[in-house]
Parts: structure tokens; C-alpha cells; sequence
């Protein structure tokens, strides 16, 4: 059933290479051309395109290895100065790119159907289809990676897959190729350091100490040797990652590339998380100032809304700084990690863990891509299989995660795509899992995702408002699934602590 389902969704996505491309298809293309055109010393220093390489030193080199094979298709894809290049055969090179590199999804994908499975509990599925089979199904045919890398344009299922090989490895035990996955991807995309607390805390716990039979640590029991074993299995990975530009005495400006915390608090599109709560709650307060009298009409301006990658400040409630997110997220982690070490040798609770500080990151963190709201579904998706509740909680979080990726297309012509898709995943998902039943708030959530879906689509453009409020259906489609991320994760946080 495996490659049955993986030839399947791969056929799917061919059909889709000639559709609309973000300035992402672009961005990978200006890479590809950095990397193929010169010397590695110049790599991050290059800025003739706006989309100078952001990604850690191995994402490089990964686009250094594609562009050997780009140069049989279109060598002019790889001039850097050949700014929004894309012949017919550069975009089949990049999308077929993707296409290929889903195949590590898939071998992920594989590797936690086969030993995951059996250990994460008692069954949660129905009866038509085994545990690993329903795992298939549930990520090979996930909603975001369909619409983030396929259309949009990005790598994320290549990213996700090696995620899934680390999960893999800890399923069986071996710790060290664990690590050594995980080093690799965050030497990938530095993203990952969202959930690197939730491995670093298991990786010590359950590798490096002993516990007694009932669960206390064996402080006696700390293995020197596998702990250094594991600090230089990452060590070795940031080294080569790292060495050449460290030589080149380019630290620094690597960092700069990989930090750049002048873009702002928000993604030029809000994320669904909690400052897009906070940015509106700080507008609200001002229309009420302003009513009230209570505040001047000129305090009552703040770019925030503009739909523009750029600091923001708020008129009424505090600014937040970058170090502030990195507190309040790390805060945020906390219980989560405690609680993990006081579980040790569990595969569930990492992924609980896994999953929280994913998704704390991405509710608190700064400058959040909306993009980022995979990191908490695919895991998820594991822990599906768990408990009924658990299974609702995929679905009540998958749900508005995905809907909240329509505004990144934008186009008429990708409207049909994007919600068969979507409403094919929600479908698929509610049939082959087992959930406890749907309250009633819960299923008047759900629904209300149609009239934004119908005002943001339909209604917004032919009323003449998109003139007057453009950013309007970005900030209903992400206050919108703010509620549902929001509150599923308070409900997911307090069942992990009391489990």
C-alpha cells in the first residue's frame, strides 16, 4: 500500500507544474544560481536579488548539488544576475526538484509507520485500516505540504522527512542516528530549533542516565561516554556545516543572514498565533480610545496592518522586542520539558513534548512564517493514533492550520485546488480516525471557517472593499484559526501535564 499511495500522490503533483509559483520559486532560483556561480565565500554575503540565501550553510550546499543537475536544463537559471528568470524548463527543473526530494518524506514516512506504530498505545483508528496504513495515508496526503511545496514552492517535505527518520530512529532505540538526523536538519533549516529543548531533554534523560522501575532517575547511572558520544555527533555536523565560513572569518555574517530580527514581530501575512490576538486587541483598543476620547486621532495610527514585512508598533499595548518572544517561548516550553524528564524512555511524551514546543514557538515566537504551522501538524499526525482525543486534537488543529495557508493562494484559478485539497484531508481524517465526539462549539468552530472562506474569496472583492481594506481576509482567515490553534493548544498542553 505503501508505494501504491506514494506513486499516487506523486502523480497528483506533476499535474500541478505548471501552476502558480510564489516569489519562493524565485528565491530557491536566486540560491540555486549563488551556489552554482560562486565561490562559497561569497554565499552569504551576495545581494544582487532582494532574496539573499537565508538557510543554513548544508540548505546550501543541498542547492549547490541541484544546481549541477539545473545546468542540464536551463544553464541561464544559474546567472545571479538573471533576476526572475523562469523558462519552462527552469520551472519543470524546480518543481520536479520537489517532487524527487519527497521521496526522503516518504522513506520518513516509512520508517515511523513501520516502528512507531506498535508503541505509541492503544489503537485510535477504525477497524478498515491498520495503525501504519492510517499513518500513510494521514501524512502522505497532509493538506499544507500539497499546498506549501507544490504550488507555493518550497522544500518543506524533504525537511519533514528527515524530522520523521529521527522519530524513526528514536522508535528503535538508536539514539545516536537520532541525533545525527536531527544535527543534520537543523544544519538544513535553523527552524527546527523550535523543538530542539524537546531532544535535547529526552536525548539526556533517556540516553545518558538510568531509571529505576518506577521512573525515578539513577543520578549513579550518568554515561560520560554517551553523552559525549552525542555532543559530537552534533558538534561534528555544525563543524562541517559551519568550518569553511568560520575559516573565511564569516561567522558573523552568516548568523545575520540566519537572525535578521529587523524584519518585525509579524510575517507580512500574521501567522495564526497569539500576537495576531495581541496586534487586533491593540487596534480594538485604539478605535475604543479614539470613541472614548480617551485618545488622540493622531495616537491612533500603527502600520500594522499593511500586509509589509517591517517592525510594528503598538499604540496601546507594550511593544515586544525579540528577546521578549524568546522569554515568553521558552517560558511557555518549560512545563512541557519538565514534565518530560519526568518521563523518561517514553516516545509518546517526546512527541507531546515534540509537539508543544513546536507549537509554543509558533504561537509566541518572532517573526513566525505562517508556513511554520506544519511543524505542529505533521507530528501531530503521529500522535493521531494514540488516544481518541488525541485524534480530535489533530483534527481540530489540522483543520484550521491548513485553512489558514489559503491567502498564500491567492489567485482564482488555484481557489478550486486549494480547497479540494483541504476538504479532502479533513474528510479523509475524520473517517479513518477514531475521535471522542464533537461538542457543540466545537462543530459551530468548524463551520464558521465557511462564511470566512466565502467573504474572504467571494464577497470581499465584489462589495469593492479589497480597494478600501486589502488586508482584511488575511486577518480574518488568521484570527480565524488563531482561535482554533489557541485554544487546542491549552486543551493538548493541560491533558500532557495530567497524563
Amino acid at each position: 500500500m505503501f508505494w501504491t499511495v506514494f506513486i499516487m500522490v506523486s502523480c497528483i503533483k506533476t499535474l500541478y507544474i505548471p501552476s502558480y509559483k510564489s516569489t519562493d520559486f524565485e528565491v530557491h532560483r536566486n540560491w540555486l544560481a549563488i551556489t552554482s556561480s560562486l565561490p562559497y565565500t561569497k554565499w552569504y554575503t551576495e545581494n544582487t536579488s532582494e532574496w539573499t540565501l537565508d538557510y543554513p550553510p548544508y540548505f546550501a550546499w543541498f542547492e549547490f548539488l541541484l544546481s549541477r543537475i539545473a545546468f542540464y536544463f536551463d544553464p541561464n537559471m544559474l546567472k545571479v544576475d538573471n533576476l526572475n528568470y523562469s523558462s519552462w524548463l527552469t520551472i519543470l527543473f524546480q518543481r520536479l526538484s520537489v517532487i524527487v526530494t519527497d521521496l526522503v518524506f516518504a522513506l520518513g514516512v516509512k520508517s515511523c509507520a513501520d516502528h512507531l506504530s506498535p508503541i505509541l498505545g492503544r489503537t485510535a483508528e477504525k477497524h478498515i485500516l491498520s495503525r501504519p496504513h492510517t499513518l500513510i495515508l494521514l501524512l502522505l496526503s497532509n493538506t499544507g505540504l500539497f499546498l506549501v511545496d507544490h504550488i507555493h514552492f518550497q522544500y518543506n517535505g524533504f525537511l519533514s522527512g528527515i524530522l520523521l527518520l529521527s522519530i524513526g530512529a528514536l522508535a528503535q532505540d538508536n539514539f545516536m542516528l537520532a541525533s545525527v538526523w536531527f544535527s543534520v536538519l537543523l544544519n538544513l533549516k535553523h527552524i527546527y530549533l523550535y523543538i530542539a529543548p524537546a531532544y535535547g531533554i529526552y536525548l539526556l534523560r533517556s540516553y545518558c542516565f538510568l531509571s529505576s522501575k518506577d521512573g525515578r532517575i539513577l543520578w549513579n547511572t550518568f554515561s560520560l561516554f554517551r553523552l559525549v558520544s552525542l555532543a559530537i555527533a552534533v558538534v561534528a555536523n555544525v563543524a562541517i556545516a559551519f568550518g569553511p565560513f568560520i575559516h573565511a572569518g564569516q561567522l558573523a555574517q552568516v548568523i545575520s543572514r540566519l537572525f535578521p530580527f529587523k524584519r518585525g514581530l509579524c510575517h507580512a501575512y500574521w501567522a495564526p498565533n497569539f500576537w495576531a490576538v495581541y496586534n487586533m486587541a491593540d487596534k480594538v483598543l485604539v478605535v475604543a480610545g479614539k470613541y472614548l476620547g480617551l485618545l488622540d486621532p493622531p495616537s491612533g495610527v500603527a502600520s500594522m496592518t499593511g500586509g509589509l514585512v517591517q517592525d510594528i508598533s503598538h499604540t496601546v499595548l507594550p511593544n515586544i522586542s525579540p528577546l521578549a518572544t524568546a522569554v515568553i517561548t521558552l517560558l511557555s516550553m518549560l512545563p512541557a520539558l519538565v514534565k518530560l524528564w519526568l518521563s523518561p524512555h517514553s516516545v509518546t511524551h517526546f512527541l507531546r513534548c515534540l509537539v508543544l514546543c513546536a507549537w509554543s514557538s509558533f504561537l509566541f515566537g518572532w517573526h513566525v512564517h505562517e508556513k511554520a504551522v506544519l511543524l505542529i501538524i505533521l507530528p501531530l499526525a503521529l500522535l493521531a493514533l494514540v488516544s481518541k482525543q488525541e485524534a480530535k486534537y489533530y483534527i481540530l488543529t489540522s483543520i484550521p492550520g491548513h485553512f489558514s495557508l489559503f491567502p498564500l493562494l491567492y489567485g482564482a484559478v488555484e481557489l478550486p485546488s486549494k480547497l479540494f485539497f483541504h476538504l479532502s484531508h479533513s474528510l479523509l481524517a475524520t473517517n479513518i480516525l477514531t475521535t471522542t465526539s464533537f461538542c457543540w462549539w466545537e462543530k459551530l468552530y468548524l463551520s464558521l471557517s465557511i462564511p470566512v472562506f466565502l467573504w474572504s474569496e467571494v464577497l470581499h472583492s465584489t462589495t469593492g472593499l479589497d480597494s478600501r481594506l486589502p488586508f482584511l481576509p488575511l486577518l480574518l482567515y488568521s484570527l480565524y484559526a488563531a482561535g482554533g490553534i489557541i485554544s487546542t493548544y491549552l486543551r493538548f498542553y493541560r491533558n500532557f501535564l495530567l497524563s
